[in-house]
């Protein structure tokens, strides 16, 4: 992300921040660092330990426009109520020439991770080729998270006056069997990451995608 994002004394926004963990970091790089939870008690946890920490839902945040350098949506859009909305949301926070960063699920990826609904209950885990079927099919077992294809993510900003800095798609990071087998993680890092720089990275776990505002949006 530092790559295409400079984070030194910016002011920055993380929208669904949880429990502050990506505020926190962000905090080595900046002291004007924001974040929003739509769970009121996450949020009211995180506050606890961090400052400018309030609840609100990304679709209706409480600032002004123009006021962010870096808006950060971490896996986020899949879970809104109306992903357009929370897009444009973040687009008008942010300052012209700020940048929003989306980390979203990909819907080539083979695998969908937020589990399903089977038979009337919720079943967790890694469930295959859920994310290839067609809308109705996948909505009916996924109801609560969506996954985008980059077509469709591209779509969310159109007329928002914005251009894509950069949009690929990454591989998971491993880090529980990094934790659990160092040796076994690292291999599959090594493995993924290196998948990143061939077309195999459209099969990746989530886009990636920078996005610079260059004006304010068009009313809906």
């Amino acid at each position: 992300m530092r790559q295409y994002v400079p984070l030194e004394g910016k002011r920055i926004l993380d929208v669904g921040c949880g429990l502050g963990m990506y505020v926190k970091r962000f905090r080595d790089f900046s002291e004007a660092v924001y974040g929003v939870d739509v769970d009121l008690e996450r949020a009211a946890e995180a506050g606890r330990g961090l400052p400018h920490i309030c609840a609100a839902a990304a679709e209706a945040l409480p600032f002004p426009d123009d006021c962010f350098d870096v808006v950060l949506l971490n896996e986020v859009i899949e879970h809104v109520e109306d992903d357009r909305r929370a897009v444009r949301e973040a687009c008008r926070v942010a300052r012209v020439g700020g940048k929003v960063v989306i980390f979203a699920p990909n819907r080539l990826y083979p695998f969908e991770t937020h589990g399903i609904f089977w038979r009337g209950r919720y079943r967790f885990g890694n469930f295959p080729l859920v994310n290839y079927l067609p809308n109705v099919l996948r909505r009916r077992l996924c109801p609560h998270a969506r996954a985008y294809t980059g077509r469709g993510l591209r779509a969310l900003f159109e007329g928002l006056g914005v251009k894509f800095v950069v949009h690929t798609q990454i591989y998971p990071g491993y880090d529980k069997v990094v934790r659990r087998r160092p040796w076994l993680g690292s291999l599959l890092r090594r493995a993924t990451y290196a998948l990143e720089g061939t077309p195999l990275k459209a099969f990746g776990l989530s886009h990636f995608a920078v996005v610079e505002k260059l004006s304010a949006p068009r009313s809906p």
